[in-house]
């Protein structure tokens, strides 16, 4: 028998005997964090208070580095609790303040399109959820042994493969702050002339 082939026996005996029936502490905590998670998700974008939704989307990234401490990813999820957590939500918080976004509820915040906009997140869950299982549908997660979210193999294939979506991130998200600065520096502008308009 050669190593290749004792290699799948073994993984398929492990596989077989874990099962869905028989859920370890760790599976049971990945299950519970993720549905708070999503609650959370669904609170941010069914609220119409925006200063809430910033809140809840913390709740919502936080869950998220907490289902990636489960998987043993440890530096996955500190980047996570660092960009998302750290930078994102400030810089959200801080375009909410810039443009002199309402603080209570805002009859803008819904559109209208919302069972489009549900109908659209279904299709894109089932596939991203499809996508999954199918290609781990066999590769089970060993959480006694080596952590698997290593520093050395995560920047390998963020910085071999991943770099141009990186860095597009951060163009995007500077664009954001930019455009935050003009429409606040707008309304304050415009507010002086009509109360130079007023005086006159």
């Amino acid at each position: 028998m050669t190593p290749a082939s004792t290699a799948l026996a073994t993984a398929a005996a492990a596989a077989g005997e874990r099962g869905f029936l028989s859920p370890t502490g760790v599976e049971i905590a990945f299950v519970l964090v993720g549905l708070a998670t999503l609650g959370a998700a669904v609170v941010t974008v069914t609220t119409r208070q925006l200063v809430h939704a910033a809140l809840w989307l913390v709740v919502a990234l936080g869950g998220i580095a907490v289902e990636y401490l489960l998987l043993t990813a440890e530096f996955i999820a500190w980047v996570q609790v660092l960009i998302y957590l750290g930078s994102v939500i400030v810089l959200l918080l801080f375009g909410l303040m810039l443009t002199k976004a309402p603080i209570g509820r805002s009859p803008d915040a819904d559109s209208g399109n919302r069972w489009v906009a549900l109908g659209v997140a279904a299709v894109a869950a089932a596939a991203l959820v499809w996508v999954v299982v199918d290609a781990f549908r066999t590769t089970w997660i060993d959480l006694d042994g080596p952590v698997q979210g290593s520093t050395q193999v995560t920047g390998e294939i963020l910085f071999r493969h991943w770099v141009l979506p990186f860095e597009a991130l951060s163009v995007l998200l500077l664009a954001a702050l930019i455009g935050a600065i003009v429409l606040s520096r707008k309304d304050t502008a415009d507010t002086a002339a009509a109360t130079d308009q007023g005086e006159s």
